[in-house]
């Protein structure tokens, strides 16, 4: 019943990948990358692999993040100005060297791989007594390799922290929340372009329109 489920996961996986590749909307084909990821956590537990990082960050934070870069490019693909055959000829020699180090891998699931034999015993058997966490898994990535994860915590944050810098002063959407209002804006106005406008509307309106804001709803509606 496992090789079923693993062949399942594979051939979705495959049939993802190359909708990912003939896609020419972005925002679908993020869409594809995200149920990409969510697949290959699925994979990762009929593995006994640590799914719940890959389902987090590849199915989760990941998506968000392209999908706040997205807000600033579009969503639709440029024509490619020229043929993709250097491209494609890299990633076909990376993908051959990739694959031409999987042939002295050691059998998966035999209980003699040196992984098994390294310090997975000690873990097993002394975490809880060192760490007093009963589960192996949070143990090893709390504390055994806990620098480890703070770094992967770190550029994930420094990631987010950079689209959202991206989008505070890229363009902004159609219609934005101001001081409790919705302004309809120009196509491509960044927020700094907003402000002084609105600066000198108020600056220019009666004091009692000033006051209330209610001119800048009327301009701009």
């Amino acid at each position: 019943m496992i090789e079923v489920v693993d062949v399942a996961l594979l051939v979705l996986l495959a049939v993802t990948g190359v909708a990912i590749i003939r896609m020419r909307n972005l925002f679908g084909a993020v869409m594809l990358a995200g149920i990409y990821s969510l697949l290959s956590a699925g994979l990762f537990v009929v593995m006994d692999a640590v799914a719940f990082t890959e389902a987090a960050v590849g199915a989760g934070i990941s998506t968000v993040l392209m999908l706040g870069t997205l807000a600033l490019v579009g969503h639709e693909e440029r024509t490619p100005q020229h043929r993709p055959v250097l491209p494609l000829f890299v990633v076909l020699v990376t993908g051959g060297i990739l694959v031409y180090g999987t042939f002295d891998i050691p059998p998966f699931g035999d209980p003699d791989n040196p992984i098994h034999h390294h310090v997975a015993d000690h873990y097993l058997e002394e975490s809880e007594h060192e760490i007093h966490i009963p589960n192996v898994v949070t143990s090893v990535l709390a504390s055994y390799r806990g620098y480890d994860t703070m770094g992967e915590t770190a550029v994930i944050f420094t990631a987010m922290v950079g689209v959202l810098l991206l989008l505070a002063r890229g363009p902004l959407p159609r219609r934005v929340l101001h001081e409790g209002r919705w302004i309809t804006v120009r196509p491509g106005t960044t927020r700094e372009e907003l402000e002084a406008e609105l600066e000198e509307e108020t600056a220019g309106a009666p004091p009692d329109e000033a006051a209330d804001g209610s001119g800048r709803e009327g301009a701009r509606g």
